[in-house]
């Protein structure tokens, strides 16, 4: 089966789809354009290859709910924007690595091997077993649950000092 050549144009038109969602989230993508066109037609190959936008920098099973975790934005992307300045395949940048004030290094892998994920899933959850905890913007209630609060909350766009925990 022979893929069809993703286009120039395609490439474009989902870059600036995804700079503006992303500014408008209060997220940046990687500054280097060329690198990050790169990665753009990375995810149109897999969607085009699975059916949906599989992290470019990993290997997808091709399998869309073995796969939601690296769907991107993946699972992994804010916590490593919060820890490293950069998500896994560094799409996306943080604001601080944005204005040069952090310096992206390697980004070890977060996502578990798969035996892991098979294991570690829960049946339900919980308050008392919830994998990680709950946080609440202050300003406008959006709420995610996460080892940390968002930098910025992508609905109200305040800042990570207007969260706490809320479960």
């Amino acid at each position: 089966m022979s893929e069809s050549k993703i286009t120039e144009d395609e490439i474009e038109k989902l870059y600036q789809r995804l700079n503006r969602e992303a500014e408008a989230g209060g997220y940046h993508l990687n500054p280097d354009v060329e690198f990050t066109k790169d990665l753009i037609s990375g995810i149109l190959t897999n969607q085009k290859r699975y059916g949906y936008w599989s992290c470019p920098c990993r290997l997808a099973s091709g399998v869309k709910k073995d796969d939601l975790d690296i769907v991107c934005p993946c699972d992994y992307r804010d916590p490593d924007l919060t820890e490293y300045g950069a998500c896994y395949c560094a799409l996306y940048v943080s604001e601080e690595t944005l204005k040069g004030q952090k310096t992206v290094g390697s980004i070890p892998e977060r996502r578990p091997p798969a035996e892991e994920q098979s294991r570690s899933k829960p049946q339900f959850a919980t308050t008392s077993n919830l994998p990680l905890p709950v946080w609440r913007c202050k300003v406008c209630g959006y709420l995610c649950a996460r080892e940390s609060p968002p930098e910025v909350c992508p609905i109200c766009k305040a800042k990570k000092d207007r969260f706490s925990k809320f479960i």
